[in-house]
């Protein structure tokens, strides 16, 4: 009896841990079931050097894909132009956040337009991740 409430108590914890949508701190997860959006937004800075670097790892039921994604507000793609390709340079500051967006009659499974069923994300880096389920 004591094993059955125990198991049971654990089961009922991991849920509420997991099946929140909120701020998840590295090594944490968060569920979405049938979203219609899913946004992911970096939430600080670390201090382990990630400079507000975000890393998160998204599982999708409906193809069991997982898909990276990383968020750096705090870096840039700073490719120099000129240098023999005639572009101009590309000075662009990465991204705060993202917005997942469910695209209706998506044939392809594997790709993350796919956002029906349930979705985990999991913070695999050392920055704060907030994530809100629309």
């Amino acid at each position: 009896m004591k094993k059955t409430v125990l198991i049971s108590t654990v089961a009922a914890l991991t849920l509420a841990v997991s099946a929140y949508a909120g701020t998840i701190n590295p090594g944490d997860k968060a569920e979405c079931n049938n979203a219609q959006s899913i946004t992911l937004e970096a939430q600080g800075t670390s201090s382990e050097g990630d400079r507000g670097n975000a890393n998160a790892v998204v599982w999708k039921s409906s193809n069991a894909t997982t898909v990276p994604i990383s968020l750096g507000p705090s870096e840039h793609n700073g490719f120099e132009g000129d240098r023999h390709v005639g572009m101009a340079d590309k000075h662009v500051m990465g991204s705060k956040k993202v917005v997942l967006t469910h695209q209706t009659e998506f044939s392809r499974g594997d790709s993350i337009g796919d956002i029906s069923g349930l979705v985990r994300i999991t913070n695999t880096g050392t920055v704060p991740i907030a994530v809100t389920c629309g």
